[in-house]
């Protein structure tokens, strides 16, 4: 573990000490002001008296990385150089994969939990704490570490005592128990704190969307609401038991809520201390209701060697060093890893989109297919490709997302989610991009037009008929289907007309009446119901007799013409008067 994140401090049995010395500078240096939003900075946020993990630490009070935020802005000039106390804006950087992981755990909880309030911002510090974002973002298409992260063995030397839960399944220890992925879970945690946050059917600790996804279930749990600086202490002591990893953690929110930004997976920056300080330690283990033993104490580092001592002239039991047989200087080879199927991908290629054309309401007959391709042209699997809805529109993939993410499959295919086309009509664009690598992206467009329908019918056969200056007992009500489909929501357009060849309005007939009672024989803005049905209001009639024409058009060229007749009420004939009676 410690070659992986670089040389660590050594501290000794002095560095909880100094860890809570550090953050306390840190926080009065760097304390700021409430914040635009009213909520409460970590300078401010002294932890509330009662606040304390109501069920055990979650980590058995096991050690952490105490790297502190930068003292300046997380989004400085690109001039700017490296803010005392971190590296400047790389610290603010987070591998796309595992940020992309934060912000989906934050909208599954917003439904699922509304009242705890999740800020992804939480997740991101607890994550930077624990494993450095997953060593940096060292993690596949899926999501999943590419090596495992582990936390050291919990056998009661220096840590809590927690024997085998998990016959050595996550973390291939069947003596004792170790945590596991980049949210530091151990095995009798996740038993039942465990989420299958990608979707794979797998609930997999050593996956950042899993792990993502329960901590913030675990964070959220308790009924605690996390706006409120009592509950959000209270959750933050759960995950481990210590005021010194709460200021921490508090300094990290804080400082991911003025500012992130993605950077590729695997570039992420890692950190170098930690608060047991001890060589090769691993992330801190998660614990949930562990104990330390009493009297216990943190492993120490090992012994500086002693250098070698010069033989003195006669005498003997210790040699001359040996000069080296590397020239002084010489840099040393670090070790190369190899490159992950996102490194090697060179560009992104249509993989045979069709016109994606839909109704306004109506779902997308096609799909957005994507290639991730390598500089050669050959296809490359297992490789994140995010989808992502772009512009003024209220088309949204199905499920109401505007951001979808795919792994590409055998064929380096990745297939977006169906589009759900709203009710603003025109272009929309949605852009394909790979997590966690730089290329450029690809633009799809898909048209929404307006609801439509082609075909009017009436709905009943009675004769529409009127004496003049009376009122049709009778109203006109039509169906609007579209291929064979009923058309809900489609625009309409009545109009009494002169004839068959001339549409224009009629000054004379039957008519319609406005909010006023005023005479009108032309309506617009109607629509059809959701059974696709059209009820038009009354119809009166003048003193005009005779046969007249109603037509209805509707957007996407249905039209239907309805006659009308106004003829006076037929007289009977008197009966021949009766002759005089003889």
């Amino acid at each position: 573990m410690a070659a992986q994140f670089g040389r660590r401090l050594r501290k000794g049995a002095a560095t909880t000490a100094v860890a809570a010395v550090a953050v306390a500078a840190l926080s009065a240096s760097q304390a700021p002001g409430v914040n635009d939003h009213g909520r409460q900075t970590a300078a401010e946020a002294t932890p509330s008296p009662e606040a304390s993990a109501s069920d055990g630490s979650a980590t058995g009070n096991s050690p952490y990385y105490t790297d502190l935020p930068p003292l300046k802005s997380p989004n400085p000039s690109p001039s700017t150089g490296p803010a005392p106390g971190g590296t400047g804006a790389t610290e603010s950087g987070i591998p796309a994969t595992v940020l992309d992981a934060y912000k989906k755990a934050e909208t599954t909880l917003r439904e699922a939990k509304p009242g705890c309030n999740l800020p992804w911002q939480l997740l991101a510090a607890i994550g930077r704490v624990e494993s450095g974002q997953a060593r940096g973002g060292r993690v596949d298409a899926d999501g999943t570490t590419i090596k495992k992260i582990l936390g050291p063995q919990l056998d009661g030397n220096g840590f809590a005592l927690i024997k085998d839960t998990d016959d050595g399944a996550y973390d291939g220890n069947s003596s004792y128990d170790q945590a596991v992925g980049p949210m530091q879970f151990i095995p009798s945690t996740w038993a039942w704190a465990g989420r299958d946050g990608n979707g794979d059917g797998k609930k997999d600790p050593n996956n950042i969307y899993d792990a993502a996804l329960a901590a913030g279930h675990y964070l959220c749990r308790n009924d605690w609401d996390l706006s409120q600086q009592g509950d959000l202490d209270r959750a933050i002591l759960s995950y481990n038991n210590s005021r010194d990893y709460l200021n921490l953690v508090m300094r990290w929110l804080e400082y991911y809520r003025k500012g992130a930004h993605e950077v590729p997976d695997g570039t992420g920056t890692l950190p170098d201390n930690r608060s047991d300080d001890g060589a090769g330690a691993s992330p801190t283990p998660t614990v949930p209701g562990a104990t330390t033993p009493a009297g216990s104490t943190p492993r120490p580092g090992p012994k500086p060697e002693k250098p070698d001592t010069p033989q003195k002239p006669g005498g003997g039991g210790t040699t001359t060093p040996k000069p080296p047989t590397t020239p002084p200087g010489t840099p040393s080879t670090p070790p190369t890893t190899p490159p992950t199927p996102t490194d090697t991908v060179d560009h992104l290629e249509d993989a045979g989109t069709a016109k994606l054309t839909a109704m306004a309401g109506d779902a997308f007959g096609r799909r957005i297919s994507t290639r991730a391709e390598t500089e050669a042209g050959k296809a490359v699997a297992k490789v994140r490709v995010r989808f992502t809805i772009v512009g003024d529109t209220d088309t949204t993939f199905t499920g109401g997302e505007d951001v979808a993410t795919v792994a590409t499959n055998s064929s380096g295919v990745a297939v977006a989610p169906a589009l759900q086309a709203g009710e603003k009509t025109g272009t929309v664009t949605v852009r394909a991009t790979v997590v966690g690598r730089a290329v450029p992206g690809l633009d799809y467009k898909a048209t929404v037009t307006e609801r439509a329908a082609d075909a009017l019918a009436r709905t009943g056969d009675a004769a529409l008929t009127c004496a003049p200056g009376g009122t049709f007992a009778n109203q006109v009500e039509l169906k609007a289907t579209y291929k064979g489909a009923v058309a809900d929501g489609v625009a309409a357009t009545a109009t009494l007309i002169k004839s068959a060849e001339d549409p224009t309005a009629t000054d004379k007939g039957p008519y319609f009446k406005d909010a006023d009672g005023k005479t009108v024989r032309t309506l617009t803005g109607l629509e059809t119901d959701a059974k696709g049905l059209l009820k038009l209001p009354k119809l009166y009639a003048d003193d005009t007799t005779g046969t007249f024409l109603l037509r209805v058009t509707t957007a996407g060229g249905a039209a239907l013409t309805v006659e009308l007749t106004v003829a006076a009420a037929e007289t009977s004939s008197p009966s021949p008067s009766a002759g005089p009676s003889a």
